[in-house]
């Protein structure tokens, strides 16, 4: 027997406890020790096996350190199947999670009894795959086609109430999960209960499969896991037998796992577990934050204040006027009430976070006990110098002085306090209680626990936190800067703006640049380039229809017209006709004369340009590392996870040819199209961008 089962015998029922801290993942030994202890069970004339797990769970799931390795023997596949033929009862346990192949095993035996608070679900979309042990062949058996459609689709998790309703498990009782799964086993026993394999149920009903791939594919914005995972449960509804169903289920596991998006997917995985497990930070201790103040209560500052309170802080928060107090908390009130509505927070706590947890003033006195502030304000040097000069008057020694700046100089904000060692930029997304993406941006003089800091309450926060150094607008915004360039450049060239967005769209990100731009307001870009223009190289192309937009007061959304047009009470936009007058002025002035951009070429000189800046960032030391930039991108800027962030895909594409056609747009514009050194170097090595993140 592995040592990561036990087996015991308790009368006629053989006992396999899972032992595998801290999550009993299947790894080859459990896979080992269960398929023995079966074999064990049968031989020594038990009459019925309990499985449960040892610890805080079930099994909840694959073994991470198995992927991409060559697999082991016993296969999961082949154990649950075997499971499954016993001819003794088998009954699982389920406490904790039971997840992806945790479910399986469960699946694959005759009863299945739960804990209330037990979870389970079959989240294998989320890495690229499909169930691969039956999972697509069983669930729908016993939960019915839709509902194993929904579960396997979405990979969401399930309530133990929940799957008691579909009949996913048997029954669920409160108590230890040894004893309730033996005294269910002795229960069956003692009636005579027949041994009850799923995979011998009738084939479950068979539905439109085909018009829930196309709504799954839609969906999934072009994700191949959860429509082809479609395909497996049909195959369970309509292929002649149960094992028939297997096969194809396991031909289609096999295609996705050869595919470019399981691979970008499990890069996903993985970098979101790496990001902020920096080298520095080894040994160095956070500050304590008990509470935290906020400076300007607008959708920034109250979406930060929202953010806090629900991490269970007290918040300070300052605005200039009376009426702003009242704005600013009424904003918050609102955010506060969605997560009430959507049963995040009880009325209890809803009450409490807007009462006794929230303190909303035009004194900045009131920021005297706090441990960290948060500056949201205005977008301007002047402002936020002015703001921090305050705070350094204000705050506590030891209190840490956050920025929200989107592209300003942390370190000259810094140098407006009388303590730039307690200084840094914690930037923020909108709305930054919903958005999980945070840059903490390190100033030249941060104090490491300073550092430290930031990413404890990005964790607190539930934020996926990222270190980034500076330069004019970071990691995101700088990238982000570039690629709304190449989009300029095309429509400038020719394209529309709104073939721009429907090939970025089919690519599968939610909004193309111009859509975006409309949302997030055309007058904040306006803003920044007019601030950058005094310093503007005067080799850079510079298209004005965007200016002209501006200009005549449409902002997009909140004017309700931009490059859209916007009517009240209809989602989204229609393309605002006068767009083409001003690119057709706009071109004229420059003497540009259009052509027509396949969509191939549009998308190809818009990836081009996010890697290419991506690589600067990351030769620079801006991000420390590709994956930095990868999970910056697909947690702020909506970068399609499935294929793993911008420099995942270019190493999946192949950077020689992202690099010659780099240098093939050089020759219309050798200024914007400057390849980076670092894709240069990695080219000339032979190497990738991920070689980079397995350099720590």
């Amino acid at each position: 027997m592995s040592e990561a089962i036990l087996y015991e015998r308790e009368g006629s029922i053989a006992v396999l406890k899972a032992q595998n801290p801290p999550v009993n993942a299947l790894g080859v030994e459990v896979r080992k020790g269960l398929l023995a202890g079966i074999e064990r069970a049968e031989q020594e004339g038990a009459k019925a096996v309990l499985i449960y797990g040892e610890g805080r769970t079930y099994f909840a799931g694959a073994d991470i350190r198995e992927f991409g390795k060559p697999p082991q023997e016993p296969s999961l596949p082949d154990l649950c199947n075997r499971i499954e033929a016993s001819p003794l009862l088998v009954v699982s346990s389920m406490h904790g999670t039971a997840l992806g192949g945790g479910l399986e095993v469960a699946l694959s035996s005759h009863y299945r009894v739960a804990v209330p608070s037990a979870k389970m679900g079959l989240p294998e979309v989320n890495l690229g795959i499909l169930p691969g042990a039956g999972g697509t062949q069983r669930l729908p058996r016993l939960a019915g086609t839709e509902a194993a459609l929904e579960m396997i689709t979405s990979g969401r998790h399930v309530s133990a109430a929940e799957a008691l309703e579909k009949g996913i498990v048997d029954r669920v009782v409160d108590g230890d999960p040894r004893e309730i799964g033996l005294s269910y086993a002795r229960e069956l026993l003692e009636k005579g209960a027949a041994r009850r394999a799923v995979g011998e149920m009738p084939a479950p009903e068979a539905v439109d499969f085909d018009a829930a791939y196309a709504a799954v594919l839609k969906k999934g914005r072009g994700q191949l896991s959860p429509a082809t995972a479609v395909r497996a449960v049909q195959a369970a509804a309509e292929a002649g037998s149960f094992e028939e169903g297997l096969k194809r289920e396991r031909a289609l596991f096999m295609e996705l796992m050869d595919s470019d998006q399981r691979q970008g997917l499990i890069h996903a995985f993985f970098a979101e577990r790496a990001v902020s497990k920096l080298p520095e930070l080894e040994g160095v201790s956070p500050r304590d934050v008990a509470s935290v103040g906020v400076i300007g209560g607008g959708t920034m500052g109250a979406g930060i204040a929202t953010a806090v309170l629900l991490a269970g802080l007290p918040v300070v928060l300052i605005e200039m006027t009376e009426d702003a107090v009242a704005a600013a908390r009424g904003r918050i009130e609102g955010n506060l009430r969605g997560a009430l509505k959507r049963g995040k927070i009880s009325e209890a706590q809803f009450s409490e976070l807007t009462g006794a947890a929230l303190t909303v003033s035009t004194d900045y006195t009131a920021l005297a006990q706090v441990d960290l502030v948060v500056e949201a304000v205005f977008e301007d040097m002047d402002v936020k110098r002015e703001v921090f000069g305050k705070l350094d008057s204000h705050c506590k020694p030891g209190a840490v002085l956050a920025t929200n700046t989107s592209y300003l100089d942390v370190d000259e904000i810094a140098a407006a306090t009388s303590r730039p060692q307690d200084v840094i930029g914690l930037h923020f997304f909108s709305p930054a209680h919903v958005m999980k993406l945070l840059e903490v941006v390190v100033a030249e003089k941060t104090a490491p626990e300073v550092l430290a800091t930031g990413f404890a309450l990005g964790k607190r926060l539930k934020k996926v936190a990222v270190r980034s150094g500076i330069c004019d607008g970071f990691i995101g915004n700088r990238i982000m800067n570039a690629y709304r360039k190449a989009a300029e450049y095309v429509v400038l060239d020719g394209a529309s703006p709104y073939q721009v967005d429907e090939v970025v769209r089919g690519f599968g990100f939610p909004m193309g640049p111009f859509e975006m731009g409309d949302l997030a307001g055309l007058d904040i870009n306006w803003a920044a380039r007019k601030r950058r223009a005094p310093t503007r190289d005067p080799r850079e192309r510079v298209p004005r229809f965007y200016e002209m937009l501006c200009e005549g007061g449409d902002f997009g959304q909140k004017t309700g017209k931009g490059f859209y047009i916007y009517e009240a009470g209809q989602r989204g936009g229609v393309p605002n006709p006068e767009v083409a007058e001003l690119i057709a002025r706009d071109q004229a002035q420059q003497g540009v004369t259009p052509r027509e951009f396949s969509d191939a070429e549009v998308l190809r000189r818009y990836m081009c340009a996010m890697v290419n800046e991506a690589a600067k960032v990351v030769g620079e030391g801006i991000a420390r590392r590709p994956l930095d930039v990868d999970m910056v991108m697909l947690f702020g800027y909506g970068f399609p996870r499935f294929w793993g962030g911008p420099l995942k895909w270019a190493d999946l594409q192949g950077l020689d040819g992202i690099l010659a056609d780099i240098r093939a747009y050089a020759a219309e514009d050798d200024f914007f199209w400057q390849p980076a050194p670092l894709l240069e170097q990695l080219v000339a090595d032979g190497r990738r961008f991920d070689d980079l993140n397995k350099a720590d």
